[in-house]
C-alpha cells in the first residue's frame, strides 16, 4: 500500500490471525539487541562503568564523535500523535504503536536502519514540536508518521529549521517519491515527457501536496497541474476551505470540478476515497491515460473498471494484488540509510528527486529471481504493469541510497561525504546479504581484470539473464554456449531488447569444433574413446564443448548445472580439463553469516571417501582458498571421533592426514581427529589442552562427501546463513558448477568466482 502497511484483505488474514500473531511470545514486533559482549565483569567494565566514561568525555569535546562511539549514526526516532494512522483516522498516539512499531521493523528489515518508536499524546502543534526538538542528540534521523494535515506541515517545516538532522514526514514525500519514479516510467512507456504531462491530483492532503511540489521541483510546469479537493478545483480566487499550502498551487483555471478539470489530461493522481474517479472521466483523457489510483484500502477506480474504457491505460494503485504498487517501503528506508551514511542535516529536494530516479532506473533493468518468487509467480519485465520495482528486489539497498548519498554531498548538507560510491553500494548490499560482503573484495578485483566467461547452457532463461548481468556488473565478457535463435528468442521473451556484448556460439556449427576435436582426441585416444566419439561429444554436449574452449584458451573460465546434476557436469568437464598440478580437485561450500562469521566446508562435491593423502591436500587446498577470500585458514579434521575417542577404523585416515600435514610443513593451523564441537566451542576444545586450534575453526575438512554434502545443505536449511558452493577447485583451468535450483543470482556469483580463479592462476 501507499503507506507502506499491508492489506489483509489481500495478504488473506483474519482479523484473528493479526491479533494473535502481535500478542504471541513477547507481545508487540521490537525487541532490544545487545551488539557488544556484556558476559564477563571485564565486558562490563568496559561497557558500562568505569570504562564507559571515555567515550562520554571524548563526545563531551566533540559532539560529532556521537556518531562513531553510540548508535546515533543508525538510528531513527519513528514518531506520531496517531491522527492520521492508515485508513483508521485519528484513533490517538497509543492506538498508532503497532504502525509505528512495525514502521522501525520495515526500517531495520530493508536497509538495516535501527529505529525507536515514540508515540506523542498531544494534537497541539507547539506542544509536539517541544517535545520532539529536543530529542535531536540521541537520533540520527527523525521520521514523522500519520499525523493528519495540515498541522504536518507546520510540524515538519518548524522541526526541519530547528534541528540539524533529517526530518522527514513519510505519509507526505514517500508517498511522492514512489509515484514520481512511477511517473518517470510511465511517460517513457507511453512516449511523453514529464515537463509537457498535463497531470491532474484529486485529494489535497500531505502526500498530494507533497507529490505536486515534488514534480514541479523535477520539471513539470505548474500550468500543467490542477489540484482537487472535495469542494473540487483549487483555482486561483477560491477562498473556501483553503491554506497557504492548497493556495500555493492553485491554477489558472475555468474549470471547477474534476470531471471538468481531467478532460484531455495526461495523468491522474489519486490520494482520495474509493469511487473518485469514474469511467466517464477516464473516458474523457487523454490516449494512454496515466491513473495513479493510490487511496487505501479501495482505489479511486480498480484497473479493470479503467481498463473496460481504456485498454491502453497504465495504472498504479496501493494495492499488492494489483500492478505496480505505490508503497512508501520502496522510499523511506533507502532514503534514509542514504542520508544516514552522509551524515547529512536533512533530506532535500535533490535527495528526493535522486531516490525517484533510482527507484525508475532499476524497474527498467531485468528482474532477478528472488523478485519473481516473491510476486506470485508472476513474470515482471519492464512496460505497462511494472514500471515500479518490487518492494522485495534485493537491489534496492544498492541503488537508492548510494543516489541519495550523492545528491547530498553534491547539494552540499552531508557531513561526511564518501570517497568511494561504488565501495559504498557494495558494502550495503553486504548489510543485507553477507554473501555480497564476503565477495566484494573478489567482484572488485574481477572488474578490475574482466575475463571471457562461458555459459554453457545458454538457452536457458536463468542463465542468459545471468550473462546480461555478468556484463551489466562489469566482470567481463559472457560467452553462451546454445542456438543462436533460441538464445535471441529468449532474450526476447525477457524482455531484455537488443543487447550487445554477448557471444552465441553454436556448438554443432562452430568453426572451431575442428580444433576441439583434434585437442580431445588427444586426450581420450587411449581411454577407449573413437574419434568418432569425440567428434560427437564436442558437436552435442555443451559441457565438453564449454570445457574445450576454457582448455584451448578461448575463454578463461567456465559455469553450467542449471540442467544437468553436478556429478554429470563434472564428468563432461573432466573430459577436457584435468587436476591442476600436485592437486586435488574437491568442493568447498562457503558458510556465510553462521555464528557471525564463515566457515569453510570441504569436500563437499568430488571425493566419495578420501584417503589421508587426499584429506591433507583438500586441507591444504581448502585453506588456500580461505586465505585468497581474506581469512586466515584455522583448519579442522572433522569426525565422530576426538582424538582417538571412541577408536575406530573410520576415523583413522583423518588422524593420519594430520601426520602429513607435519611432514609438508604447512604454514596454517590444523588439528584433528576432532568432532565439531571440538572445532567450534573453545569451552569444549579446552578439555582437550594439547589441541593445537588457537580459536574457533573456519575450515572444517570432513571425511567423506556424504557427510560434508549432509552437512552442506543442513546448513542451508537450518543455519539462519547464506551458502555459497560448492566451489569447484583443484581443477587445472577454472570451472564452477552451480546447483540444478540456481537463481539468476547464484550463477553470477560462481560466474565471478570462476572469472577470480583465472585471475589468480
Amino acid at each position: 500500500m501507499a503507506d507502506g502497511s499491508i492489506d489483509t484483505r489481500t495478504a488473506r488474514v483474519s482479523a484473528e490471525e493479526a491479533l494473535a500473531m502481535h500478542a504471541s511470545g513477547r507481545p508487540g514486533k521490537l525487541e532490544t539487541r545487545i551488539s557488544k559482549p556484556i558476559t564477563t565483569a571485564r565486558d562490563l567494565s568496559l561497557a558500562y562503568s568505569p570504562g564507559v566514561a571515555e567515550p562520554c568525555l571524548h563526545i563531551a569535546r566533540d559532539p560529532s564523535l556521537a556518531y562513531d562511539y553510540t548508535t546515533k549514526g543508525n538510528m531513527v526516532a519513528v514518531i506520531s500523535n496517531g491522527t492520521a494512522v492508515l485508513g483508521l483516522g485519528n484513533i490517538g498516539a497509543t492506538a498508532s504503536k503497532p504502525v509505528m512499531e512495525g514502521k522501525v521493523a520495515l526500517f531495520k528489515r530493508f536497509a538495516d536502519v535501527d529505529g525507536i518508536d515514540l508515540e506523542v499524546g498531544t494534537e497541539d502543534v507547539d506542544a509536539f514540536v517541544s517535545a520532539v526538538r529536543y530529542l535531536g542528540p540521541g537520533f540520527g534521523g527523525i521520521n514523522l508518521e500519520d499525523i493528519k494535515a495540515p498541522e504536518c506541515f507546520v510540524i515538519e517545516q518548524r522541526l526541519r529549521e530547528i534541528m540539524d538532522i533529517p526530518v522527514f514526514h513519510d505519509d507526505q514525500h514517500g508517498t511522492a517519491i514512489v509515484a514520481a519514479a512511477g511517473l518517470i516510467n510511465a511517460c517513457q512507456v507511453t512516449g511523453r515527457s514529464l515537463k509537457e504531462t498535463k497531470l491532474v491530483v484529486n485529494g489535497a492532503g500531505a502526500a498530494a501536496i507533497a507529490c505536486v511540489e515534488l514534480l514541479k521541483a523535477m520539471g513539470m510546469r505548474p500550468e500543467h497541474v490542477i489540484l482537487c479537493d472535495t469542494k473540487g478545483v483549487v483555482y486561483q480566487g477560491r477562498t473556501e476551505g483553503m491554506n497557504q499550502w492548497k493556495s500555493a498551487h492553485a491554477a489558472n483555471t475555468k474549470a471547477r470540478t474534476l470531471a471538468e478539470a481531467i478532460a484531455g489530461s495526461d495523468c491522474f493522481f489519486g490520494l482520495s476515497v474509493k469511487g473518485a474517479l469514474t469511467q466517464d472521466m477516464v473516458r474523457s483523457m487523454a490516449d494512454k491515460p496515466i491513473i495513479f489510483a493510490m487511496a487505501n484500502p479501495d482505489p479511486e477506480i480498480t484497473p479493470e473498471e479503467a481498463r473496460a474504457v481504456s485498454p491502453n491505460a497504465i495504472i498504479a494503485t496501493g494495492r499488492s494484488d494489483y500492478p505496480n504498487q505505490v508503497n512508501n517501503v520502496l522510499g523511506f528506508p533507502y532514503i534514509f540509510r542514504g542520508a544516514l551514511d552522509v551524515r547529512a542535516s536533512t533530506i532535500n529536494d535533490a535527495m528526493k528527486i535522486a531516490a525517484a530516479e533510482a527507484l525508475a532506473t532499476l524497474a527498467r533493468e531485468d528482474v532477478p529471481d528472488e523478485v519473481h518468487s516473491a510476486s506470485t509467480g508472476r513474470r515482471l519485465s519492464f512496460g505497462p504493469d511494472y514500471i515500479i520495482p518490487n518492494a522485495f528486489d534485493p537491489r534496492l539497498i544498492s541503488r537508492v541510497p548510494p543516489a541519495v548519498a550523492k545528491a547530498a554531498i553534491d547539494s552540499g548538507v552531508a557531513r561526511r561525504p564518501l570517497e568511494d560510491l561504488r565501495r559504498y553500494a557494495r558494502s550495503l548490499s553486504g548489510r543485507l546479504d553477507p554473501t555480497a560482503d564476503a565477495l566484494e573484495s573478489t567482484m572488485e578485483l574481477v572488474r578490475e581484470n574482466p575475463r571471457r566467461v562461458v555459459f554453457a547452457e545458454g538457452e536457458e532463461e536463468k542463465v542468459v539473464r545471468a550473462a546480461v548481468a555478468f556484463r551489466n556488473a562489469g566482470y567481463g565478457h559472457p560467452v553462451l554456449i546454445g542456438r543462436e535463435d533460441r538464445v535471441k528468442a529468449t532474450i526476447a521473451s525477457l524482455g531484455l531488447g537488443e543487447v550487445e556484448g554477448l557471444e552465441i556460439h553454436n556448438a554443432r556449427l562452430s568453426d572451431r569444433n575442428s580444433k576441439y576435436v583434434e585437442f580431445l582426441y588427444t586426450r581420450l585416444q587411449r581411454k577407449g574413446y573413437l574419434r568418432r566419439d569425440v567428434v560427437r561429444m564436442v558437436n552435442q554436449d555443451r559441457n565438453v564443448f564449454g570445457a574445450c574452449m576454457v582448455a584451448t584458451g578461448d575463454a578463461d573460465a567456465m559455469v553450467t548445472g542449471l540442467t544437468r546434476s553436478a556429478s554429470v557436469c563434472l564428468e563432461d568437464v573432466r573430459m577436457a580439463i584435468g587436476p591442476a598440478r600436485d592437486a586435488i580437485p574437491f568442493g568447498l561450500t562457503l558458510l556465510v553469516g553462521m555464528r557471525g562469521k564463515t566457515i569453510f566446508l570441504a569436500d563437499s562435491l568430488v571425493n566419495f571417501r578420501p584417503n589421508a593423502e587426499d584429506v591433507a591436500s583438500i586441507a591444504i587446498g581448502a585453506a588456500a582458498a580461505a586465505r585468497h577470500l581474506g581469512h586466515e585458514p584455522r583448519v579442522a579434521l572433522l569426525s565422530h571421533s576426538t582424538f582417538g575417542d571412541p577408536p575406530h577404523e573410520r576415523a583413522q585416515p583423518m588422524r593420519d592426514a594430520v601426520a602429513i600435514l607435519d611432514s609438508r610443513k604447512v604454514d596454517f593451523e590444523y588439528d584433528g581427529e576432532m568432532s565439531p564441537d571440538v572445532a567450534l566451542e573453545a569451552s569444549i576444545r579446552a578439555l582437550y589442552p594439547f589441541c593445537r586450534l588457537t580459536g574457533d575453526a573456519n575450515v572444517l575438512v570432513l571425511p567423506g562427501l556424504h557427510s560434508a554434502h549432509i552437512a552442506a545443505r543442513l546448513a542451508h536449511h537450518l543455519g539462519g546463513g547464506t551458502t555459497i558452493g560448492p566451489l569447484l577447485l583443484g581443477m587445472e583451468k577454472p570451472v564452477q558448477i552451480v546447483s540444478m535450483d540456481a537463481s539468476s543470482s547464484q550463477i553470477v556469483d560462481l560466474a565471478c568466482l570462476a572469472a577470480y580463479q583465472s585471475i589468480m592462476a
